[in-house]
């Protein structure tokens, strides 16, 4: 069981591979950039299949590949028939409020999930998003009862929809490990400090949680920024300053949750639906997140200030 467990990641990767190799193959019926579409959804099924014994020179090449035919507008979504709405109509008055339960699986055993323990270890975190996501899709072939093909034709056309965009939050929490790596939060700290002086507890808590907010913002992840504004504000300016460690790393991390709201570069939060909904407007998503964002940063700053300390 547990040689097991240290493969699933990569199985639940290759399982992601092959859906996109079927939107490559589902874009050679393409009129227009059929090729360029094919071969980024092949390359990223290859990367997802073999990422593990690919050298990462290699990974790093096809990525930049990848990054080419998207700058050159050589992605593009297939061209797909219309649903009849009579036949969506009536699938919707079958299925009714049903349609919820996969989605919502994903979290509930997602969740159970994390209190597994094999060896006393902890599941890795892809098993558990793997599981849960085999689970869910049982139940919507259960609840909804499709045919193979049309499920294949909307898999291809749900990834072609979002896109380039798909592969963001990735990328950003890759980012935010070069970053730290690179020592971005030393340089950040030596900035700050040379503006405002430690010490002030007020001026620390405000720098750290507007820091992770605008560093999200800016990554697109807030745990690609966590470590980068936690080692650069949040030690010397808060924790260092007499701040609980446990309270402060996590009002953190949720401060820039709140970043998370108000940026295009989360993409899986506020660009994907709004891509998937076809909304007239892309920002739609950030619009009406903005209100509650504010709302949270100031809640946040005030939590910190009092539990903290």
């Amino acid at each position: 069981m547990a040689q097991l467990l240290q493969w699933a990641p990569e199985i639940f990767y290759s399982l992601c591979g092959l859906v996109s190799i079927n939107a490559a193959v589902r874009a050679l019926k393409n009129s227009k950039a059929k090729y360029g579409t094919f071969l980024f959804w092949l390359i990223l099924g290859i990367i997802f299949i073999f990422g593990k014994i690919i050298p990462y020179v290699m990974t790093g090449v096809l990525l930049i590949l990848m990054g080419l035919l998207t700058v050159t507008n050589q992605v593009r979504m297939g061209e797909f028939e219309d649903i009849d709405e009579t036949k969506k109509k009536e699938a919707s008055e079958r299925v009714k409020n049903k349609i919820f339960i996969p989605a919502a699986l994903i979290g509930v055993m997602a969740l159970l999930m994390s209190f597994v323990r094999i060896d006393g270890k902890p599941l890795d975190g892809a098993t558990m998003i793997g599981v849960a996501c085999l689970v869910s899709l049982i139940s919507a072939f259960i609840i909804c009862k499709p045919k193979v093909k049309e499920t294949r034709e909307d898999t291809a056309r749900l990834l072609m929809q979002v896109g380039a965009a798909c592969l963001l939050p990735q990328l950003l929490g890759a980012l935010g490990a070069v970053f730290t790596k690179a020592g971005v939060g030393e340089v950040i700290a030596s900035i700050i400090s040379s503006i405002f002086p430690t010490g002030n507890i007020v001026i620390g808590v405000l720098l750290y949680c507007l820091g992770m907010v605008v560093f999200t913002m800016i990554m697109g992840n807030g745990f690609a920024a966590f470590s980068v504004i936690t080692v650069g504000i949040g030690v010397p300016f808060v924790i260092m300053q007499g701040g609980d460690p446990v309270v402060v790393a996590t009002l953190g991390m949720t401060s820039g949750f709140c970043g998370t709201l108000l940026t295009p570069m989360a993409a899986n939060f506020n660009i994907v639906p709004c891509a998937v909904l076809e909304t007239k407007d892309k920002w739609t998503v950030i619009k009406a997140q903005i209100p509650m964002a504010i709302i949270l940063i100031i809640i946040h700053v005030v939590l910190m200030l009092t539990l903290a300390f």
